[in-house]
């Protein structure tokens, strides 16, 4: 059932596996899971800022200082909203477009569980088709429903769901895009207009009772899904994947890898065999390489916004298929490899790719601590940046911990999805690196004493920029957010 509410005042060609170094110039041809990140920052005591707001419930919810701190260059202040799901500046409204438990509108079973990453597609005539990940290992309360053709492997419980709306917004239809999967965390559109869903695990056939290999991304048709059926892309790679972003001109495909524990992850970059060749042309192979910044073995040391490094190297990895050792663990050489804790998000704006390093912990090995990175590669310069720092210690004007899905705004700015402790924000970074508060989960998971919220995940915007779509992990739910954007 839809639900409005609205806020007001009151309320290259060959694969070479021998390790070389290659700059842009290359591509000439071209269950599972982790442990609860909540329950980690936890036994490290990294509680954050946002735990700091939680003492004062009336305070978190009703607008503090620093609540109107955020809302200097976006939209101003949140409003509580009084039907306790989701806090938006005034003017703008949500609707309910799925929840979690709720039948399918294909009567294939109930909406699956754990909604995550998730992006927007034109579908003619002024309708909009979603592509939704559901973060699933085998113990999933509500695994996506196996149907026929469209499963990789019986016993995964992950997968992709797919709505279909209306031009005025309503869900005409909502079925099953891809199932037997595990652990679908993000992934990313392509400029084809599909949806490349990552596995977040790199469980073998025989572990947690899977009959696959796992561990890999995977095409999804937005319109018809039994055109993409459900075939693992294997060259480009089996890890555990996050997120991925196209580069729209030279068909490039970047790859986040997060990873909680030493070893660190990687950040790929995979240079397909046919390059921007449409629906099924990445199952035909291609070279998948990680990143080197010379000098810099750990990008948590990095903590002043706008530094920058020149001559980026791309390194082959050795055995993408990961056969006996993971990705992450395998040889690049005596210069190394350049890793980071917990690499997410992953999106393409303008001539760079964006990604993502949720944080940074000394204490599970990290060179040093941050709350939260985000990193602009622009591969013409060969030239890496960060671009904004997250946390308390940063600036009072920026109280937001653990960035995880990212997307760009119609504005030309970021939106960020929070997944740390206490309350959790979309949060929207301007163009001159403003950060501000764009939406706040009111859905308490915990109890009255010890309240508890959601992460948001798979920010993403329809393709005429005129409605935000956000996924609420738990319980999953997916809202739809109009209201005065700016162009």
């Amino acid at each position: 059932m839809s639900e409005t509410r609205t806020g007001t005042s009151t309320g290259t060609t060959t694969n070479d596996t021998t390790g070389t170094t290659t700059d842009e110039t290359t591509n000439t041809t071209p269950g599972g899971g982790f442990p609860s990140r909540r329950r980690v920052l936890a036994q490290t005591g990294a509680l954050g800022v946002s735990i700091a707001f939680a003492g004062n419930l009336s305070e978190l919810f009703a607008g503090t200082a620093a609540a109107q701190q955020l809302g200097h260059g976006g939209y101003g202040p949140l409003v509580p909203d009084p039907d306790g799901l989701l806090d938006l500046p005034e003017g703008f409204r949500y609707r309910v477009l799925s929840r979690e438990g709720d039948p399918l509108r294909s009567g294939e079973g109930p909406v699956p569980s754990h909604h995550d990453g998730m992006s927007a597609f034109p579908g003619g005539q002024g309708r909009v088709h979603l592509v939704r990940n559901h973060e699933n290992s085998a113990t999933a309360p509500l695994g996506v429903p196996a149907v026929e053709g469209l499963t990789y492997d019986p016993v995964g419980m992950g997968g992709c769901t797919a709505l279909t709306l209306s031009p005025q917004g309503e869900v005409v239809s909502e079925r099953v895009a891809i199932a037997g999967t595990a652990v679908n965390c993000a992934g990313g559109p392509t400029p084809w207009g599909t949806w490349l869903t990552c596995e977040e695990t790199e469980d073998k056939a025989g572990t947690a009772g899977y009959a696959k290999d796992h561990g890999f991304v995977f095409e999804v048709d937005p319109a018809d899904p039994r055109r993409s059926g459900a075939v693992p892309l294997t060259a480009m790679g089996r890890f555990q994947h996050e997120a991925v972003a196209v580069d729209p001109r030279r068909g490039v495909v970047y790859e986040t890898e997060d990873a909680f524990e030493k070893p660190f992850g990687l950040f790929y970059r995979f240079l397909p065999d046919r390059p921007l060749g449409g629906l099924g042309s990445l199952r035909a192979g291609g070279r998948l390489q990680a990143m080197r910044v010379p000098g810099l073995p750990d990008l948590s040391t990095i903590q002043e916004t706008g530094a920058h490094f020149d001559g980026v190297e791309w390194v082959d990895v050795p055995d993408p298929q990961a056969r006996e050792t993971p990705v992450r663990l395998q040889d690049f050489g005596p210069r190394g490899i350049t890793r980071s804790q917990k690499l997410e998000g992953c999106y393409w704006g303008g001539r760079s790719v964006y990604f993502v390093s949720s944080f940074a912990r000394s204490s599970l090995g990290s060179a040093d601590d941050h709350n939260g990175q985000i990193w602009r590669y622009d591969p013409e310069l060969r030239r890496l940046t960060l671009v904004i720092v997250f946390g308390p210690d940063t600036d009072v004007r920026l109280p937001g911990e653990l960035p995880d899905n990212i997307c760009l705004a119609p504005s030309g700015g970021l939106m960020v999805c929070e997944d740390g402790l206490g309350a959790q924000h979309v949060f929207g970074v301007t163009r001159r690196g403003e950060v501000y508060a764009m939406a706040r989960n009111r859905q308490n998971i915990g109890t009255p004493e010890q309240p508890e919220w959601g992460e948001f995940a798979g920010v993403t915007y329809s393709p005429d920029g005129r409605t935000m779509y956000v996924n609420c992990y738990t319980p999953g739910t997916t809202f739809a957010v109009t209201g005065p954007w700016r162009r």
